[in-house]
């Protein structure tokens, strides 16, 4: 989000508290760890790799020095020098300690690097090491390119060779590094990804926060398409989040290994650089703050957009019998024109930042050359040296353009950040709530001067509801359309918790659901019929016997392998499918069954055979139907008339025709 009337600073900190909520607790427990531990930490690692590269390289010039010394003082004398002057002074002493204090401080973080966290900071640490390494192999060829440059110049052509084979040696060492580097980057991204994604997966279905937080509203901005956030921004979120760590890892480094260089070459350079990049990154910054709310939007309309295709896929037939193509093609249409006015709005402040980005870039290429020409024509510099400051400046440049240059990117990022974290922060706060009611483990369904009334209403329709449901007995729940009858089975099932009384279920397992359109999920035969139970409970001949006592025989001789995968829900029809969900019911074997009308589809005589079978297991039963055929499969009748009144009578006595 943009920042509010509360200023840019107050915005830029709700980001980054919105960053560290979804960064840290792949690297750092959040509620063992504070983000002044998580910075430090990432500094310290700085400070380690910094330590192991200067060990490594102090190791390596000792053994060429030993070698071949002749070439080492000839092309490597400067960084043995380096070296040299480091250790003899207190830098060598500054570094050790930095070195030694970036290892003590993830000695004292242990206990927070366990459960495999260690091993996202090691693969954090080599990618670290692989940009220093590019880094130092850049800002040496920036000395190379002098003395390329100086031999041109002098026409010392066996120098110049010798230089030319030295530079493409860097360029044979970088590139297996640099390679390496970017599979390192992507795996660690899928290793964030795939930790993430199951991180919000498992809060999302934890306590029913699916449930709880199913967006109905298309205008609810706050969780909208949530499949999206667990995918898509999921994916862009860790994707982005290592580009931008690791860029600025990269600019830092490549900021401390040129801004000596260019300041021993020319101060005023360096001072008009830091000038300049000041101003440019102001501006561009000030100005792409307007992009983060456009890419936020523009996230959501593409959800959306996609979210209508996906509902045409779903309900393709129910629509080609309607003959509905041109109502869903004017809602499609729609949503894909809310899609091109953004992102035609996203194009406008693009070509913006696009040119002030090439403007800054355009003024940075002039700089070197006003500023160097001066000493250069006096004679105090040579040509290589004016090589080397433009090398050293545009090196320089990038890591303080750092911002700028990737302004558009960052302003998809913080989009992405702002959906992402709202998400998580709502789905956390869900999960972590106390657990829904699973039963309060009663051997039948009481309920106690129970008021109803619906989530967002504000009129109850169930007022002082008392009764019973004891094993074996059958209640059937009768009452007008829209009356509450499914309100009334979401109460007893726990989905919904009355506004006073009380309610008192079996435990999970005992109680099962079945609504008048089955669930059915994405997977086999065997799984449908399992569902929820584990199905390895059951044999193969358990399962075909099941389904020839539902009067699905002919789904055996139609898919034989059990194990096959289909769209069912297509495949099916209702009835079929409300078949298998009485299948699934005599698998599972609870002792009290809720059936919303699960017969609906059914003819009588299919519709007898199945209550019968639940007569014959001695279910107790709770249903809601319309025919009055069903009286004869229950004890008593509770009517509903949606007003708060309710009445119960045996279900002998009740008659359809007056109700």
């Amino acid at each position: 989000m943009t920042a509010t009337a509360s200023g840019p600073s107050s915005g830029l900190s709700r980001q980054l508290t919105k960053l560290r909520n979804l960064a840290q607790p792949f690297f750092l427990p959040l509620d063992q760890s504070s983000g002044w531990q998580f910075t430090g930490l990432l500094i310290a690692l700085l400070f380690c790799v910094g330590g192991l590269v200067l060990i490594a390289l102090t190791g390596g010039i000792s053994l060429l020095e030993q070698l071949v010394p002749a070439l080492t003082e000839k092309y490597f004398g400067g960084i043995a020098s380096t070296i040299d002057r480091i250790w003899s002074g207190w830098w060598g002493a500054a570094f050790t300690g930095l070195f030694l204090l970036g290892v003590a401080s993830f000695v004292a973080m242990r206990q927070q690097l366990r459960h495999r966290r260690w091993l996202h900071w090691l693969m954090l640490g080599i990618i670290v090491l692989m940009l220093l390494t590019v880094n130092g192999i850049n800002a040496g060829i920036g000395f190379i390119a002098r003395d390329l440059t100086n031999a041109l110049v002098s026409k010392q052509e066996d120098g110049f060779f010798r230089i030319l084979i030295i530079y493409a040696c860097c360029f044979v060492v970088a590139l297996p590094i640099r390679t390496a580097q970017i599979f390192f980057t992507l795996k660690l991204g899928l290793v964030w990804r795939d930790w993430l994604s199951r991180s919000l997966i498992g809060d999302y279905l934890r306590n029913r926060a699916y449930y709880v937080l199913n967006p109905n509203d298309e205008q609810d901005t706050e969780l909208d398409n949530p499949d999206q956030r667990i995918t898509d921004d999921t994916r862009s979120f860790t994707a982005q989040s290592l580009q931008f760590t690791l860029g600025i890892f990269d600019a830092l480094l490549t900021f401390s290994l040129n801004i000596l260089i260019l300041w021993s070459i020319s101060q005023t350079l360096t001072y008009a650089l830091f000038a300049y990049a000041v101003v440019a990154t102001t501006v561009l910054v000030v100005a792409g703050r307007r992009l983060v709310r456009i890419n936020y939007d523009q996230l959501r309309y593409e959800a959306d957009f996609r979210y209508g295709l996906v509902h045409i896929r779903n309900n393709a037939e129910s629509i080609a019998f309607y003959s509905g193509e041109e109502p869903e093609r004017q809602e499609t249409t729609r949503r894909l024109g809310s899609v091109v006015r953004n992102f035609n709005l996203l194009i406008i402040w693009q070509v913006i930042i696009s040119a002030m980005q090439r403007s800054v870039g355009y003024a940075g290429v002039f700089f070197p050359y006003l500023v160097m020409a001066g000493p250069y024509f006096a004679g105090d510099i040579d040509y290589g040296r004016f090589v080397q400051a433009g090398f050293a400046f545009n090196m320089v440049e990038g890591s303080l353009l750092f911002v700028v240059n990737r302004i558009d990117d960052l302003a998809q990022f913080t989009a992405g950040i702002t959906r992402l974290e709202g998400f998580q922060s709502q789905v956390e706060h869900v999960s972590r709530q106390a657990s829904p009611d699973r039963g309060s483990g009663a051997n039948s369904i009481v309920v106690r001067h129970a008021d109803l009334t619906p989530p967002g209403a504000n009129k109850p329709i169930l007022r002082d509801l008392s009764l019973s449901i004891s094993e074996s007995e059958r209640l059937l729940v009768v009452g007008p359309s829209g009356c509450g009858k499914t309100s009334l089975l979401r109460m007893i099932s726990g989905l919904w918790a009355p506004s006073s009384g009380e309610v008192k279920r079996p435990d999970t397992g005992d109680l099962l659901f079945i609504p008048q359109k089955p669930y059915m999920l994405l997977g086999s035969l065997r799984e449908q019929l399992c569902y929820p139970t584990d199905e390895s409970k059951f044999s193969d001949d358990q399962l075909r016997h099941v389904l020839e006592e539902v009067n699905l025989s002919t789904l055996v001789e139609r898919y034989p392998d059990l194990d096959v995968k289909q769209d069912w829900p297509r495949i099916l029809s209702l009835g079929e499918q409300q078949r298998l969900a009485f299948g699934r019911l005599l698998l599972n074997a609870p002792r009290f069954v809720v059936l919303d009308e699960a017969t609906s589809a059914l003819d009588v005589a299919t519709e007898d055979h199945l209550y019968q079978l639940l007569r014959q297991r001695d279910l107790a039963v709770i249903s809601i139907g319309h025919r009055p055929t069903l009286t004869a499969f229950h004890d008593t009748v509770l009517e509903v008339n949606g007003d708060g009144s309710w009445r119960v009578m045996p279900a002998t006595s009740y008659d359809f025709g007056r109700s």
